[in-house]
């Protein structure tokens, strides 16, 4: 359960501050990976997405996208990620940060060989949770591929395709 905690400033916040304990959080969870959904605020330009990634060796993560309105942000908690940047490829390790800025193509998996642990931010936050879920059921094989090509424009990931991060995975494979 995620709590909203009133401001006590005598400015206006542009949005309640969020907590969400541990043990109260959501999860949603596939063949290779754990997603634990830590917060979200959506008010309209200001709002986050918050969620932690476990990922398992060779798990996939996310096949090359954009986001039109958001920024991206990565923390490597522990582990290696292996990301495509624009047409780029780096492995970032624990406590690497990123930020992918709006219409960049990205996309991300566990480094070869490695599981990775991974905290990441989306600015501003558009109920990606409902994404986050689609995407676990469409991985578990009880929602329809389509759903996640027909919510592009709601949840604002747009997939492209990427040679160089099909080569980089099927080097890996």
């Amino acid at each position: 359960m995620t709590e909203k905690i009133p401001s006590a400033s005598t400015t206006a916040a542009p949005f309640q501050a969020v907590l969400t304990r541990c043990a109260d959080a959501e999860t949603c969870a596939d063949p290779s990976s754990v997603m634990t959904l830590l917060g979200e605020s959506h008010d309209a330009g200001s709002g986050f997405t918050s969620y932690r990634s476990t990922f398992a060796k060779g798990a996939v993560g996310a096949p090359a996208h954009f986001h039109t309105k958001a920024t991206e942000l990565f923390f490597v908690i522990s582990g290696s990620l292996q990301v495509l940047v624009g047409e780029e490829i780096t492995v970032l390790n624990e406590g690497d940060f990123l930020a992918v800025p709006p219409h960049t193509p990205h996309a991300f998996a566990a480094a070869p060989g490695a599981e990775a642990d991974v905290l990441f931010v989306f600015t501003p936050g558009m109920d990606r949770f409902d994404y986050l879920r689609l995407l676990g059921r469409v991985l578990r094989g009880e929602a329809d591929p389509k759903e996640i090509a027909e919510s592009g424009e709601r949840f604002d990931n747009h997939y492209v395709d990427s040679p160089v991060w099909r080569a980089a995975l099927e080097g890996v494979a």
